[in-house]
């Protein structure tokens, strides 16, 4: 019985440990699903970046409006670039035989955030740097060996190493975004450090919130089932004391 104890924490942590890409993780990152501006802003952000390599065939364009207020009208002139229905899931762009470009097709993102979890995800948007031996001239910290370009490089400028900005002589434009990414900013970009840890963050919500939908009404519903059972023990037991008050 202990073997088996001991070998299903080991398989569950080294899948943890898969997921989070096997290391450290530079930054920690707690979704606010329930920041409603957040996560419309964040679908938003993923329709403009990712949704024209990225699917989620799991999240409906109906189901996004309905949970985050987002009319019809809204909806279709500004979410909705691969479909004019909107029962219809989200698809991705990118035509058919383009594998190839990147050596593989890019992977839906219905439940990347619980597949390998929001602190991954937020530092893997928040570390890609050049890194002029990959094809498409970037790497990434945390996932090491990516084939996808940095598509955020106008927002967040281009990151390098520090070694290799002492190497080539670049004084950078800040000591990077976090303690432990020993990146620093070479080429500032539109958005400030700070704004871009905002679009990231809110980016993040909206996939923590497509992971699952359903998350903050379930949550909510929780809340109101605990209350319900604390005041329903409280009645109980004075109902209780109430039949036994007369028993010796």
């Amino acid at each position: 019985m202990k073997r088996i104890l001991f070998t299903l924490s080991a398989f569950l942590l080294s899948g943890a440990a898969f997921a989070a890409g096997g290391g450290h993780l530079p930054y920690s990152f707690e979704p606010d699903v329930g920041n409603l501006p957040s996560v419309q802003r964040g679908a938003r952000n993923y329709m403009a970046y990712c949704s024209a390599c990225h699917s989620m065939d799991l999240m409906r364009y109906s189901r996004i409006g309905e949970d985050l207020g987002i009319p019809e009208d809204i909806l279709k002139a500004n979410l909705m670039f691969t479909s004019d229905k909107p029962g219809d899931t989200i698809t991705s762009a990118m035509p058919a035989d383009a594998t190839g470009w990147f050596g593989r097709k890019p992977p839906d993102l219905s439940v990347n955030s619980r597949a390998r979890g929001p602190s991954w995800v937020y530092s893997y948007l928040m570390t890609f740097y050049v890194d002029p031996a990959r094809p498409a001239g970037v790497n990434n910290l945390v996932l090491p060996g990516a084939s996808m370009p940095h598509v955020l490089w106008e927002l967040q400028g281009w990151q390098v190493k520090a070694d290799d900005a002492a190497h080539h002589g670049e004084e950078g434009h800040g000591g990077g975004h976090g303690p432990d990414t020993g990146l620093t900013l070479a080429q500032a970009g539109t958005l400030s450090p700070e704004d871009y840890e905002g679009f990231v963050a809110d980016t993040v919500n909206f996939m923590a919130y497509a992971a699952e939908p359903g998350r903050v009404g379930r949550v909510g519903l929780g809340s109101k089932v605990m209350l319900f059972l604390l005041l329903f023990t409280a009645l109980a037991y004075l109902l209780k004391k109430e039949f036994w008050k007369d028993v010796h």
